[in-house]
């Protein structure tokens, strides 16, 4: 059953939670020591308590609200580029400036701030850019861009949506593929892919890889104006502490890309050709309040199924139709950097799934190893 969507102020700022990490980070930031922990204790900890009080939130909206019944929704994701880029270059003066901080403090501190640009600015880039509104995947652009990540628009867009479950995906976490395995795989393959797909557009239109339209100069320039701006406020420890938070931040990315689609693979039919995406294809999650700080990334099912649907009207699916995580993302994340935890955890899960939904296959190791034909 569906619920009206509510459109006022109210109903929506339990989206706008993710501003809480500005003040944990200033204090965090301000104290020192012990303190700089503050901000990944809150991401992953204090957000995994949360989530276990305030249980799940299984209803599911009505799909048929238009933009304008949305904008108290939408807002955040709109304000948030503007706080994250003063954030992380307020962050990055103080850090290259202060005495209240050692060195290492310094360093560390700018890395909890790569927690607020990976969980929330990389998760908000990762909704503007599914928009059709220029401003908005402008906005998802600078946020990619800000942890030197550009390239991932046209991944997630070409690649990832269009082969999600297939070899051609590289972002589809094998069956018993540790995290560790799968990080510096991704992070290769995942740039590869996103050239080759902008190239093989632009070859379409009869022009070069090269031509000014490819958005990789774009990403490239943009890219290089941040780590001109932060040698600018801070010199090369700037540099590198502005490198430090992007990697923290790619790194939390890519986690979450690893349990989303663990070992969840669409059927190979012949020839090169799969079943359609199905909601089945992806981990769901109706936790309440790691959704509200994620903007509903966890109903990730309704996400594939229904890519251009915005934030506030994803639906939730029941065991009936879509593979479920026991708990939300800040559990499944740490646990997934522990790979014989997660490993022991998780392959039973995917080998029910497996059974539930393609009973009759009997030779997994082609979805194992990625040695299926690639998608046609």
């Amino acid at each position: 059953m569906q619920n009206p969507v509510r459109t006022d102020l109210i109903a929506a700022l339990p989206f706008w939670i993710s501003l809480t990490y500005v003040p944990i980070l200033a204090l965090a930031g301000w104290q020192g020591g012990a303190w700089l922990w503050l901000t990944p204790v809150y991401g992953w900890w204090a957000t995994s308590i949360i989530d276990f009080v305030a249980g799940l939130r299984t209803d599911n909206p009505e799909v048929d609200a238009t933009d304008e019944d949305l904008k108290w929704y939408t807002a955040i994701t709109l304000i948030w580029p503007f706080v994250q880029a003063v954030l992380v270059f307020g962050a990055l003066y103080y850090a290259t400036h202060t005495d209240r901080l050692t060195t290492a403090q310094a360093w560390i501190f700018m890395g909890t701030v790569g927690v607020a640009t990976g969980s929330i600015g990389i998760n908000y880039a990762h909704e503007l850019m599914h928009q059709k509104s220029r401003f908005e995947r402008f906005l998802g652009d600078f946020l990619m861009t800000m942890v030197l990540y550009g390239h991932f628009r046209s991944e997630h867009l070409l690649v990832h949506h269009r082969y999600v479950g297939t070899p051609r995906d590289p972002v589809t976490a094998r069956y018993n593929e540790g995290f560790h395995r799968f990080f510096p795989r991704v992070v290769v393959a995942c740039f590869k892919s996103a050239l080759g797909a902008e190239a093989a557009m632009l070859a379409r239109k009869n022009l070069p890889a090269t031509h000014r339209s490819n958005p990789f100069w774009k990403y490239a320039a943009w890219q290089l104006g941040f780590l001109v701006l932060a040698f600018a406020i801070g010199g090369w420890t700037g540099v590198g502490m502005f490198i430090l938070q992007a990697y923290v931040a790619v790194i939390q990315l890519e986690v979450v890309n690893y349990i989303e689609h663990y070992g969840l693979t669409r059927r190979h039919l012949g020839e090169g050709k799969y079943e359609h995406v199905l909601p089945r294809h992806s981990w769901n999650a109706s936790h309440r309040y790691s959704n509200w700080m994620l903007i509903n990334l966890q109903r990730h099912s309704d996400h594939h199924y229904k890519p251009n649907r915005r934030f506030p009207l994803l639906q939730t699916y029941g065991e009936d139709e879509a593979p479920q995580l026991p708990y939300g993302y800040p559990i499944m994340t740490i646990m997934a950097m522990f790979p014989p935890l997660w490993k022991r955890f998780m392959n039973p899960r995917v080998r029910d799934w497996r059974r539930k939904y393609y009973a009759d296959v009997e030779d997994w190791h082609p979805y194992n190893k990625a040695l299926n034909p690639l998608p046609r």
